[in-house]
């Protein structure tokens, strides 16, 4: 199976020795996204809600790289430094993804990079 490797400057660039997303046969895995403004390279201040929104904006901007929408997404992973910010994520979360809604697992973490509070990965279908 071949692959493909997606890139855009529409999402912060990769911090480490990784794609921001992988197409494999039908399906894109994105690497997973932080609160970072693409434009500057650094994380957002602000609250978890504007954390969450900055995270799901640049997976958007992967999905649109791969020719992909939320609409087909099949599996999004929330890691949270502080699981009590899931209610708040989960309201966001909601602005995003619509019914039939994808599979989803939430995990508080011990540390993510950079210090930040959300991380998020998701698979895709093409």
């Amino acid at each position: 199976m071949s692959k493909k490797i997606i890139k855009t400057d529409a999402a912060p660039a990769a911090i480490g020795p990784y794609s921001q997303g992988v197409v494999a046969g039908n399906l894109l895995f994105t690497s997973g996204q932080l609160p970072i403004d693409p434009s500057s390279g650094n994380l957002i201040g602000g609250t978890i809600e504007d954390k969450a929104h900055m995270v799901f904006k640049n997976i958007a901007a992967i999905a649109k790289e791969a020719g992909t929408t939320f609409d087909n997404a099949v599996k999004i992973t929330i890691f949270l430094a502080d699981i009590t910010n899931f209610k708040a994520v989960n309201e966001v979360y909601a602005q995003y993804f619509k019914e039939p809604f994808p599979a989803r697992s939430a995990f508080q973490v011990g540390a993510l990079p950079m210090g930040a509070d959300i991380e998020v990965e998701a698979i895709f279908q093409i």
